[in-house]
């Protein structure tokens, strides 16, 4: 599978083609709270990629000096073939690689994907006790609907105590070794109609909380981020999912992130980036990342695709990132010259 479906945006082409197009929302025009400026310091720039492509497309870019290191995302299945049994070479193999040319490496833990759900372990998938193991999602987007997806029941208490004794044998592991370890997007669109997990909102929304908590616990040097952009159920803070998110993390010392850079876009800016605006200087660590579909989107002021340069000031000006994660497929990375 690609970098792309394993780590594109869950339902944000469809939610930006159906927010209103006019004038961002009054909260998302408002300025930083007083006493937070803005950053004064360009955001680190790392590539990302799948396990798959990282000697094909990373290997390639990462000794260039203007790349401080890697995202890896591994699924959670290729990191627990079997349960209890984990598998860290990959991650092991990367982190080496890295170290040898003095680069940072980060591990996304994903456990959503646009496909079935394949890349859970399949234990989780068959024994009654998890309920399934994983939801179904619609994956609907601007360009049409996508195959069927699957994002793991973390609703499930059985299924989080799982996912949990995965990042707590990261952390053993890893902890002080990698520079980072993140969370998918809170983002998802389970298929109600198909769903036998027992979904809701708000146990996705505690969930999802819990697991923030519990990898703030567990990695003590490294840092711990979740994604957040959207939440089910949810617009313009509705139903205080959005800021209790930002509270939550900034209590807990969580760094939070977003899988897309898109500049003042009405549906981030009525969801997630005035969040980051406002909590700019209260968090540990800000990660935002620059995916394949970002790259399709044009700047209304200049009719032209967003440049490296505009996609950094607003990613590290407006959203206060510390740390950009770039697709291998980034123009500017293939620049001659560059």
């Amino acid at each position: 599978m690609t970098t792309r479906r394993l780590t594109a945006t869950l339902g944000v082409l469809l939610m930006a083609a159906l927010a209103p197009t006019g004038p961002a929302s009054a909260a998302a025009a408002a300025p930083a709270c007083a006493g937070h400026e803005a950053r004064t310091h360009a955001p680190s720039q790392y590539l990302y990629s799948s396990i798959g492509d990282f000697d094909t497309e990373v290997k390639p870019l990462v000794d260039r000096p203007d790349i401080a290191g890697v995202q890896l995302v591994v699924p959670w299945k290729a990191l627990e073939p079997q349960k209890d049994q984990y598998d860290f070479s990959a991650v092991e193999e990367a982190l080496t690689y890295l170290q040898a040319r003095h680069k940072k490496l980060f591990v996304q833990v994903q456990d959503r994907f646009f496909s079935a759900a394949v890349r859970i372990p399949d234990y989780l998938l068959t024994d009654p006790v998890y309920d399934g193991g994983a939801a179904p999602t619609t994956n609907e987007n601007g360009l049409g609907p996508g195959e069927q997806g699957a994002v793991a029941a973390q609703w499930n208490p059985e299924v989080r105590r799982r996912f949990q004794s995965l990042l707590q044998a990261l952390a053993d592991r890893f902890d002080g070794r990698l520079e980072g370890v993140n969370l998918p997007e809170t983002a998802t669109q389970v298929d109600l109609d198909k769903d036998r997990s027992g979904y809701t909102d708000e146990s996705y929304f505690r969930a999802e909380l819990d697991n923030m908590a519990f990898g703030a616990k567990a990695f003590k040097r490294t840092q711990f981020v979740q994604y957040v952009n959207f939440w089910p159920g949810e617009w313009n803070n509705d139903h205080g999912y959005m800021e209790r998110t930002f509270e939550f993390a900034k209590a807990h010392g969580v760094g939070l992130g977003g899988p897309d850079v898109l500049p003042n876009r009405p549906a981030q800016m009525e969801n997630s980036y005035p969040f980051f605006e406002r909590y700019r200087g209260q968090l540990p660590l800000v990660a935002m990342a620059v995916q394949e579909p970002d790259f399709e989107y044009t700047n209304p002021a200049t009719g032209k695709p967003y440049t490296k340069e505009e996609f950094v000031d607003f990613g590290g000006r407006r959203l206060g990132a510390d740390v950009m994660f770039w697709a291998t497929s980034a123009p500017w990375l293939h620049r001659p010259g560059s």
